[in-house]
């Protein structure tokens, strides 16, 4: 592997060994993360980044893009399929810059925008005071029920009708349960307001029919395709035929230049993939594995945020174990488990201690893995926090960590 960079630049070359060796020995469970397949990553470096590619398929500002259009155009077709969708656009670079887009395409500057506050598993780019989004529209956040932890959309109407938003977003970073996008759609007719959903945790596992879809309800959904999805680190927007103007105008010449033709051979590939009956079953088996986990953390003793998870992803609480996120993320990447310190509902601490972890599957589902391993890792978890500053149970736990990820290699 990467035997041309070795010949021309050792340097980078021992630094993507020393990468690619620790993600074969960790557990990878950031719930963001996944593995793509060795097909994307060939798409990613393929000849398609020689080309620039200004506009879109038979509309650009250069010659000699008849093959980039042929693949930009598979690519729009295999997103349509896979997600039921009238207009797809793949150019955007990230999932913030697709968010961008659709502000872009739908509001005007000093518009209200209302979406999850950020400290309740909502997204920097949904109105946060230093995102462009909390910067250049006016933030109305919503809250979730303080009891129960989930969205509570009788409390989401009574906040829409008070502040009147532009927009209503629903799509979170944080957040373990289902999703009625129906309701949100009622809200927003309601109040006047377009409704976007963003789906960047989730797209996966909407396509692989394991999450209901926001595309019949919402008027653009956005997503990156390098989560669940298992692509290329990109994104994309779905929305209706009647707003496909406004919103590629928005991505090109609104919000970027000439697209990543690269990365949408990469999106074409992962699309293909996704249009698979296997990956319905990888889906799946994301969600039963974070129930399973999810179910033996609890019997461990553990709280998590809303009793539980509908998808990936799980929040634990570590307030009655008297650790913060931040402790206990540092304490377990020693033991070769990679997690991330996260806030819970009305945290009493600040971002950069927590009470919280996150945890998901798509990494270790993707490696194979499966319920029995699901328990396992939850235990060996759960060693690491039980004795937080013990070297010597962090080392044997590492130990376990290499003997499971030999048995699941990432690449074969």
């Amino acid at each position: 592997m990467y035997e041309e960079i070795k010949k021309t630049d050792r340097v980078a070359y021992e630094i993507l060994m020393k990468e690619l060796n620790r993600q074969q020995r960790t557990l990878g469970l950031i719930a963001s993360e996944n593995y793509a397949s060795k097909a994307v990553m060939e798409a990613s470096g393929s000849i398609m980044t020689n080309k620039y590619a200004e506009g879109y398929p038979g509309k650009r500002y250069y010659a000699g893009n008849m093959h980039i259009d042929e693949m930009e155009s598979l690519a729009i077709e295999r997103a349509k399929k896979l997600f039921g969708a009238e207009h797809a656009n793949v150019q955007p670079h990230a999932g913030a810059t697709a968010n961008f887009a659709a502000y872009l395409a739908f509001l005007q500057p000093g518009d209200k925008i209302m979406g999850l506050a950020l400290d309740q598993g909502g997204h920097l780019t949904h109105g946060y005071k230093v995102s462009f989004s909390g910067k250049w529209f006016v933030p109305a956040p919503y809250y979730l029920n303080r009891e129960t932890e989930m969205l509570d959309y009788d409390m989401i109407r009574k906040r829409a009708i008070e502040e009147k938003p532009r927009l209503i977003i629903a799509g979170y970073s944080a957040y373990p349960r289902l999703i009625d996008w129906k309701a949100f759609r009622e809200i927003a007719d309601e109040v006047g307001a377009y409704f976007m959903a963003d789906i960047a945790h989730i797209a996966g596992l909407v396509a692989g029919g394991v999450h209901p879809s926001p595309v019949p309800y919402a008027d653009v959904v956005t997503t990156t395709t390098h989560k669940t999805l298992r692509g290329p680190r990109g994104a994309l927007i779905l929305t209706k035929e009647k707003y496909a103007k406004q919103v590629d105008s928005a991505v090109f010449p609104g919000t970027q230049g000439g697209p990543l033709e690269n990365a949408i051979a990469a999106k074409a590939v992962c699309f293909a993939e996704a249009l698979k009956p296997e990956f319905r079953e990888y889906a799946r088996r994301i969600v039963e594995n974070a129930k399973v986990m999810a179910d033996e953390f609890m019997a461990l003793g553990y709280r998590l945020v809303s009793g539980g998870t509908d998808n990936h992803l799980m929040l634990i609480d570590l307030r009655g174990k008297n650790i913060t996120g931040a402790d206990a993320q540092a304490a377990l990447e020693k033991a070769d488990i990679i997690v991330n310190k996260n806030g819970i509902p009305y945290d009493p601490l600040p971002p950069v201690k927590t009470s919280g972890i996150r945890i998901g599957t798509p990494m270790v589902t993707t490696r194979g893995m499966g319920k029995s391993e699901m328990k396992e890792i939850a235990n060996l978890i759960h060693k690491v926090l039980s004795q937080i500053n013990d070297e010597r149970v962090i080392a044997k736990v590492r130990e376990g960590v290499h003997e499971l990820t030999e048995k699941f290699p990432i690449y074969v």
